[in-house]
Order: C-alpha cells, then sequence, then structure tokens
C-alpha cells in the first residue's frame, strides 16, 4: 500500500497572533489537498506484457470480478487506515468507500511507476462501476436513516439513541472483514439500546435474545470468528 498526499496548500508563515481582516470580494475557496491509495498486489510477476494485458482484459471483461477487485482494495485500505486510527489516537480518521473516490483506475507497471502512481497501462472505471461497490451499503443506510427520520432528529422530535452510533460502527467492523471486533461492539450496543429502550418502557425482549446470540459468537476461537 503506498499513500500520497497531492496537490497540498503551500504552508505560510502566520503573520502575528491576530486575525486578519477580510475583503468580502477576496474570498475565495482554499485549495484542497487529495491523497491518492495505491494498492500493489503480491502475486507473482507477469512474465511478459502480453500476460499483463491478457490479465487487465480480462478484469475490465468480467464486471464482477473488477466490482470484487475494488471491493478487496478499499477493505485493505481501511485496515490501514483503522490501524493508523489507533496508533494515532485519532478518533477522527475514519474508513473511506468506493463511491467516495475521485477516480479508480486498475492497471499494471513496473515498481517505480506503480509506486508512483503510475502506470504501463492501466484504465479508468467508470463512476457507475465504483458505485456498485458501495450501492448496498448507502440502501442500507438509507434504511437506517431515511429522510423522515433525518427530519425529526434534527426537529427534536426524535432522537439518536447511543446504541444506533454504535451498531453503525459495528457494521463497519463487519464491511472491514473483523467479524470479532463487530461482535464485540454489537454486544455493547444491545447493552446501551436495552437500557435507553427499557426507560421508555419498550419491549427488549428481542433485543436480550440477540445479546444472548452474540454472547455465543464472542464464545468461539478469535479465528473461528474472523
Amino acid at each position: 500500500m503506498v499513500l500520497k498526499t497531492l496537490g497540498a496548500p503551500q504552508r505560510r508563515l502566520l503573520k502575528g497572533r491576530k486575525p486578519a481582516a477580510v475583503e468580502p470580494g477576496d474570498i475565495e475557496p482554499e485549495p484542497v489537498p487529495t491523497a491518492r491509495a495505491t494498492l500493489v498486489t503480491a502475486s507473482s510477476p507477469f512474465g511478459t506484457t502480453d500476460e499483463a494485458d491478457a490479465w487487465l482484459d480480462g478484469l475490465r471483461r468480467d464486471e464482477d470480478a473488477l466490482v470484487t477487485a475494488v471491493d478487496d482494495g478499499v477493505r485493505d485500505l481501511n485496515r490501514v487506515l483503522r490501524a493508523h486510527r489507533v496508533a494515532a489516537l485519532d478518533p477522527y480518521a475514519r474508513e473511506v468507500s468506493a463511491g467516495a473516490a475521485l477516480v479508480i483506475r486498475v492497471g499494471y507497471g513496473s515498481g517505480d511507476e506503480v509506486a508512483e502512481g503510475r502506470f504501463a497501462a492501466a484504465y479508468e472505471l467508470p463512476r457507475a462501476v465504483a458505485g456498485e461497490v458501495t450501492r448496498g451499503r448507502e440502501r442500507r443506510r438509507a434504511a437506517l436513516q431515511p429522510q423522515e427520520r433525518l427530519a425529526a432528529i434534527l426537529g427534536g422530535r426524535d432522537r439518536v439513541l447511543a446504541g444506533e452510533e454504535l451498531l453503525l460502527r459495528a457494521r463497519a467492523d463487519i464491511e472491514a472483514g473483523d467479524l470479532r471486533s463487530a461482535a464485540l461492539q454489537t454486544r455493547v450496543a444491545l447493552e446501551a439500546l436495552i437500557a435507553e429502550l427499557g426507560r421508555e418502557a419498550r419491549d427488549v425482549n428481542e433485543l436480550h435474545d440477540r445479546r444472548a446470540d452474540v454472547t455465543s459468537a464472542l464464545a468461539m476461537p478469535a479465528s473461528a470468528a474472523r
């Protein structure tokens, strides 16, 4: 995995410690840096250029394989980001999705080329293909937070439960392939929901049943849970 920041604005020395006045007509958008992540597979190198071209052409023709390759790459990238979040103690470092990428390219090249985000041959994925990886997830998110619910929350007619936030984090763990962390997160989420909904005199029997299922899953060896 090779990560690089592109287009970072030049840092300037601050003049003094007081905010400077800005004329309304002089306000321009700040340049935004972008990040490039290049995943170099650890498989055996191609013997010839013809072999590499055949692989790339086959991937281009097989949309299912292409979506799987992109999904695998995003999962690997998110594994790095999750590790960085823990190592840096930065709770705001977040995972990414294929649908949020500005561009996705698939190709091959020499070690020096791909390390710099360049290729001997490559093609750029259409937005429709890149979005296919996250389309199912977006439908799930829409089910969790429809516009009506969002309006009710913002209007003070409803509230976000702590258990709901924890369940969303558990879903991120599942999508990252970390099932044991997902089970741990889910158990905490269910405990929170039982406490929150119980105070509202709601029936939480099903949540108790789900908690027992999760507890059983956590009793499995770590290798089996993954």
